[in-house]
């Protein structure tokens, strides 16, 4: 059997992982699956023949750390996917200006360096709205993402000024459209479509993820939304092993939230074909690009 590490982080008790659906089709095709914490300590690496990111949802916390861990294990004979330089372009959000060059219909944004909570009133005038949406451009899980309003966003200075104090961060209009409609996910294994799921906040909440009491299920996308999302995977810079691109409908087209490149869950549960064909593509990929 070969050997694949699962990287997660060293407590899943408060999240919703469905990393352990593509076990078994793994093993069926000869690959045991091992959870690691990227956490962890005296790690040899060269026990396994690939490490795949999945479930490391604290990294944010020290993305230094973490990316210092992806150094070890890019060092050693093991295969990361996805590659350490994928990380590194897609754990700052910035990385949208790059493909909204290429032509990907992104949310209205604005990039900050510093942040000064006098230009907030700005942002409203800036979108025409009255409500924004800030967060860092280095977050996940809906992590410090505030949701404002131009008669409540003087109540969060001190919150906001803690949070942005040390990092860039992004300003976007608040999309009417997650509230009525949802946010959509499209998931490509190895470039190839798999699913599509559509995530819809709670009524007094507007973040889609689970955790947050966001609510799922299964779609079959529109003709529109898939065009996007493939255009979106085909403009990455390289065909990673697993995407997830999200997605809000936006007048006649839908816009580009993020693209997930990272950690991203895959939402095996919605899908019972999507494990296997998640197991396929990988074992695919090793054969084809690394002899494995």
């Amino acid at each position: 059997m070969k050997q694949c590490a699962i990287l997660t982080m060293d407590c899943l008790d408060n999240f919703e992982a469905y990393d352990h659906l593509f076990d078994q089709p793994l093993a069926e095709l000869g690959w045991q699956t091992h959870l690691v914490s990227w956490k962890a300590k005296g790690i040899n690496w060269n026990n396994f023949d690939v490490v795949l990111i999945r479930t490391t949802w604290d990294y944010q916390e020290d993305a230094e750390a973490f990316l210092k861990v992806l150094e070890n294990i890019e060092a050693s004979t093991a295969v990361l996917e996805n590659s350490i330089d994928i990380v590194r372009w897609n754990i700052n959000k910035k990385y949208l200006q790059e493909l909204a060059d290429k032509q990907v219909n992104i949310v209205p944004t604005i990039w900050k360096d510093d942040f000064d909570f006098a230009e907030t009133s700005r942002y409203f005038s800036a979108f025409n709205t009255d409500q924004i949406v800030l967060k860092p451009c280095v977050s996940a899980g809906a992590d410090n993402t505030f949701w404002l309003t131009i008669n409540n966003y003087q109540q969060f200075k001190p919150q906001l000024e803690q949070a942005f104090v040390n990092g860039d961060f992004m300003v976007q209009p608040f999309m009417e459209q997650i509230k009525k409609e949802g946010e959509y996910s499209c998931f490509y294994f190895d470039g190839v479509y798999s699913h599509s799921i559509l995530k819809t906040p709670t009524n007094d909440d507007f973040r889609v993820q689970e955790e947050h009491g966001g609510e799922i299920k299964l779609i079959e996308p529109e003709p529109m939304l898939k065009a996007q999302a493939e255009h979106a995977v085909t403009q990455l810079n390289v065909l990673p092993m697993y995407a997830r691109v999200d997605f809000v409908r936006n007048g006649e087209y839908f816009a580009m939230m993020e693209a997930e490149l990272i950690e991203p869950s895959l939402y095996f549960n919605m899908d019972e074909n999507s494990a296997p064909l998640f197991a396929k593509a990988f074992v695919n990929r090793m054969q084809r690009d690394y002899g494995l």
